[in-house]
C-alpha cells in the first residue's frame, strides 16, 4: 500500500534542524500540513545538537499561504488555533531559526518566514500578505510586521495587499539578505555555516538577550490581533463576501459592513 508522502520533513545533521516545506508547487498551508510543522518545530525543541534551524522549501513557492478553504467561518477558529500555536512555538525555541526563500512567500507563507529569526531570499523571490483583497487581515503580520518595518510601511504593505521583490522587502528590512537565486543554496550554505561554527550556548543566550529587550512579547501581541480577528471581522458581512468571491472566482461586492 502506498502512503502519502509526509507534507513536511524534518532532519538534523551537523548542527543543523531542517524543516522542508514539501508539498510543491506551491505548499499551501492547510490545517494538516500546519499541525505537521507544529509536531517538526517540538521535535526540534526537545533534540539536542543543533545551533540553528532552517526552514526551506521544495517547489517554486516558499508557501502561497493558508488553505483558503480554511478561513471559512467553520473552519477559521481551528486554523488560527493551530497556526497561531505553530507561530509561538516557532517564536520560543532557543536556537536562530533562518528562512530560506526561493520563491513566492505570501499570507501565511510570508507571516511563517518572517517569523523566523532571519530570511535569506533569492533576487527571484516575492513577499505579501494579500488578505486585504478577500475581506479579511493576517494577525501575524498585523502583530509581527511594526516591529521589523516601522508602523507607517507595515501599515502600506498590509492595507494594500501588494507584493514585493526580494530587493525592496530587503530594503526595507523585512528580510536579512538576498543572494542570486543561482548561487543560491551555496550562498545561504555559507551563511549557516557561520552558525554551526560558533559556540551554541552562545547563540542560544543572544537570541534570549534579543528577544529580553523587546517591549511587547509576540505571543501577546498575536493573542491580542487573534480576538480581534475572530471576534470582530469573521462577523463583518465583507470577509464573508471576500472569501466566497476568491472561492467562487468572482470579484467581491463590499458592504463596508
Amino acid at each position: 500500500m502506498s502512503t502519502q508522502p509526509a507534507s513536511v520533513v524534518c532532519q538534523i545533521q551537523d548542527r543543523v534542524a531542517r524543516i522542508t516545506l514539501n508539498r510543491p508547487p506551491l505548499n499551501i498551508l492547510d490545517i494538516p500540513m500546519i499541525a505537521e510543522l507544529h509536531e517538526a518545530l517540538a521535535r526540534v525543541q526537545s533534540a539536542s545538537g543543533a545551533n540553528v534551524l532552517v526552514i526551506a522549501h521544495l517547489g517554486k513557492s516558499f508557501s502561497a499561504g493558508v488553505s483558503i478553504q480554511d478561513h471559512a467561518p467553520e473552519q477559521v477558529g481551528e486554523m488560527l488555533e493551530k497556526f497561531h500555536g505553530m507561530i509561538g512555538l516557532l517564536h520560543s525555541l532557543d536556537i536562530p531559526s533562518i528562512a530560506l526563500v526561493d520563491g513566492m512567500a505570501l499570507g501565511g507563507g510570508c507571516e511563517l518566514a518572517v517569523a523566523c529569526d532571519m530570511v535569506l531570499a533569492s533576487d527571484r523571490a516575492v513577499f505579501g500578505q494579500p488578505e486585504i483583497k478577500v475581506g479579511v487581515f493576517p494577525p501575524v503580520a498585523a502583530a509581527l510586521f511594526p516591529s521589523r518595518v516601522g508602523g507607517n510601511r507595515a501599515l502600506e504593505l498590509l492595507l494594500t495587499g501588494e507584493s514585493v521583490d526580494a530587493a525592496e522587502a530587503h530594503r526595507i528590512g523585512l528580510i536579512n539578505q538576498v543572494f542570486p537565486a543561482a548561487t543560491f543554496g551555496e550562498m545561504t550554505g555559507e551563511f549557516i555555516r557561520k552558525l554551526t561554527s560558533l559556540s551554541g550556548s552562545t547563540l542560544r543566550l543572544t537570541k534570549r538577550a534579543v528577544n529580553r529587550a523587546l517591549d511587547r512579547s509576540l505571543s501577546e501581541g498575536i493573542a491580542d490581533v487573534e480576538q480581534l480577528y475572530l471576534g470582530e471581522l469573521m462577523r463583518t458581512e465583507d470577509a464573508t463576501e471576500g472569501l466566497n468571491a476568491f472561492l467562487e472566482k468572482r470579484k467581491p461586492v463590499w458592504k463596508n459592513k
